[in-house]
């Protein structure tokens, strides 16, 4: 049994670490709330171009744009190069958040291997490396505090790829915050488009009534709005992946606190009971040395 030199030092040891520990679980709660505040200032600006597609696809019935599935069908689209997005973080310590995550690409490589993989964040640029899957282009920013700017750049390149030819579909994998309790990982297709991903959501809107004019055409319209739709998209898969990170982070820290208080409390039971036992045998030997000495006296 170790001597209570042994489990003191243990105790202090724990007690450091729940140290760090909480200060990790307040740091990720106040990047959470910064975070879903800017999620938040997204939503109007996302949900104000998808009315503008939706205006579009009702004024313009026979327009037509590559970033669409064409109307009679999708023959072709299921071959090809696929493009794939994944979000991941810089660091661990999130629970299951990075493992998630890769777990989806690592679907979407399985089932489609001609896939190239855009990657965001150190934790998924290490696994990829260490595992020997090829990666197209790591995006060497970090995946802390993402900004619009970066998610343009992202949605240039893909685009770009896209708009050539050289990616049939593209898709992005990134972890979604369904609940301020639960969140999951996600394969999203971003290209290209159902056409009824718009037309479905415009029943609550009222109808139109006169047409619109366009310069220099629908086509053109729609798919400068396109480029803009993507890169919110983009950058909404950001901030919510982010989001989710340290609400992961939150309850793994929170977790960690919880069985650091757990083995604090078992130690100083165990503590306690090392030092009593000395404290008893300490007794027991004064009291059999002045019981001997009054036997001697005694002769």
């Amino acid at each position: 049994m170790a001597g209570t030199k042994e489990i003191k030092t243990h105790i202090d040891s724990v007690r450091e670490t729940r140290k760090i520990t909480n200060a990790m679980y307040l740091i990720a709660s106040t990047k959470l709330r910064r975070a879903r505040q800017d999620l938040d200032n997204t939503r109007p600006y996302f949900e104000a171009l998808q009315g503008e597609i939706k205006r579009i696809f009702r004024t313009a019935h026979d327009v037509d744009s590559h970033y669409f599935y064409p109307p009679e069908g999708a023959e072709g689209l299921d071959r090809g190069t696929f493009g794939c997005l994944v979000i991941t973080a810089d660091k661990g310590l999130a629970g299951s958040y990075n493992q998630n995550a890769i777990k989806e690409a690592m679907a979407l490589l399985e089932r489609h291997p001609a896939t190239k993989l855009f990657v965001v964040g150190e934790y998924g640029r290490r696994f990829f490396t260490q595992h020997r899957v090829p990666i197209e282009h790591s995006f060497l920013y970090t995946a802390q505090n993402p900004t619009m700017a970066r998610a343009r750049e992202i949605s240039a390149l893909l685009l770009d790829g896209f708009d050539r030819g050289e990616l049939t579909k593209i898709f992005v994998v990134y972890t979604d915050m369904e609940s301020s309790m639960s969140f999951r990982a996600r394969s999203t297709r971003l290209l290209p488009f159902h056409r009824t991903y718009f037309a479905d959501t415009a029943q609550h809107e009222k109808a139109v009534t006169e047409g619109f004019e366009f310069l220099p055409d629908a086509r053109g319209v729609l798919n400068n709005i396109m480029q803009s739709y993507v890169s919110g998209f983009i950058y909404s898969a950001l901030i919510d992946s982010f989001c989710c990170e340290q609400n992961a982070r939150m309850t793994a820290m929170d977790s960690a606190n919880t069985n650091a208080e757990n083995l604090m409390g078992e130690l100083s039971l165990q503590y306690n009971r090392v030092r009593q036992a000395a404290i008893t045998q300490e007794i027991t030997e004064v009291s059999a040395g002045a019981r001997a000495q009054r036997k001697k006296k005694e002769r």
